[in-house]
């Protein structure tokens, strides 16, 4: 178990084990992280026959930023390679395609839940409550292993609501130690904010729109940033040392640098050096 929570390379996605699902299964409304609009089901007009996006390596200058953001944390080759056995849904029978779109959603969000609990798993602050988190763990992931037919009527709202209470007591426990008063940012509007040399040390920024804020310098350690959009926030020489549950495709989003100091559950993008 140890090993495998250390591991966890499923958790990212395998373009090269997928049938480009996430270009397929999920829309996109035309705007500035996507230039066309295309709905659900309907294969990207940029998707090749062999899964491969046709304009991969100039997704950005051709409005596709969204694209370049994005991860399924391992959904992809998951429904392609275990729920669906291998089979390509280009071969399948119209309403077997039709369930793996409909499927590949539910297993992204219940692979995001193990993101979060695998990472949870590894924090000292929350060691009182690893036995609850690898409960949690081992249902979610026995969860993941349903039939099309058990995913596909599975209330998965109820379940991350489930996890999610237990993931707000791993953030109490690990801000507990925060200076001052506590720094209660969740679900806040701070849309192209001035937060430049915030003082956002353990800060609550669950679900905190943070989209275009300048957080140039700001003190981002130890702060709980599940679900903060940070689409074009500035990050460049922020610290966000010991930040948790942050996500690679949130780091993405944003705007940095190689001054901007990184938990090291996340990888520098490397569109940052190019200043993109």
């Amino acid at each position: 178990m140890e090993d495998h929570i250390a591991d966890r390379s499923d958790l990212r996605g395998d373009c090269e084990r997928c049938f480009g699902l996430c270009c397929v299964a999920l829309p996109f409304a035309a705007s500035s992280d996507f230039a066309i609009d295309k709905p659900a089901g309907t294969p990207c007009s940029n998707l090749q026959s062999d899964h491969r996006c046709g304009i991969h390596a100039k997704l950005r200058p051709a409005g596709f930023t969204g694209c370049t953001v994005y991860d399924c944390f391992g959904a992809g080759q998951h429904v392609s390679q275990v729920t669906f056995a291998g089979q390509d849904w280009r071969t399948a029978p119209r309403e077997q395609a039709r369930r793996m779109f409909d499927v590949f959603p539910v297993v992204r969000q219940l692979h995001e839940l193990l993101r979060y609990l695998t990472e949870a798993l590894t924090l000292p602050a929350a060691r009182s409550l690893h036995p609850e988190l690898r409960r949690a763990l081992a249902r979610t992931e026995d969860l993941t292993h349903g039939t099309p037919e058990q995913l596909g009527a599975l209330d998965v709202g109820a379940h991350r609501q489930d996890v999610n209470e237990l993931l707000l007591r791993t953030s109490e426990l690990m801000r507990s130690g925060a200076r001052g008063r506590k720094k209660q940012r969740r679900g806040a509007d701070l849309m192209g904010a001035r937060l430049k040399g915030a003082d956002l040390n353990r800060a609550d920024l669950r679900g905190a729109c943070l989209i275009a804020a300048d957080l140039t310098g700001a003190d981002l350690r130890g702060a709980d940033l599940i679900g903060a959009d940070l689409r074009d926030a500035d990050l460049t020489d922020a610290d966000l040392t010991g930040a948790f549950f942050l996500t690679q495709p949130q780091v993405n989003a944003a705007r940095g640098s190689g001054s901007t100091r990184l938990p090291e559950s996340v990888v520098r993008p490397v569109h940052w050096a190019a200043g993109l």
